[in-house]
């Protein structure tokens, strides 16, 4: 849901109710600001924007490291 910061003022315990359920987007000026989303979501939100970014722990730093470079040198 899409709403405006200053529809956001004025309905405040509105949005705050919806927000349990369903993302929503405050703009302003037109532009997306922030997002209001409800607390029982915010650990799946947490955990799917890290997919990919949290190494496996069975491998070791040392050797991310070491393919990450070798990836760079490769492209030079």
């Amino acid at each position: 849901m899409l709403i405006t910061a200053t529809e956001l003022k004025e309905n405040t315990g509105k949005y705050l109710t919806l927000a349990e359920n369903e993302d929503i987007i405050i703009t302003k000026n037109g532009k997306q600001i922030a997002m209001l989303t409800g607390i029982g979501k915010k650990g799946a939100l947490l955990t799917d924007s890290l997919i990919g970014i949290i190494p496996d722990p069975s491998v070791e730093t040392k050797q991310l490291r070491k393919d990450r470079l070798t990836r760079y040198e490769s492209t030079n």
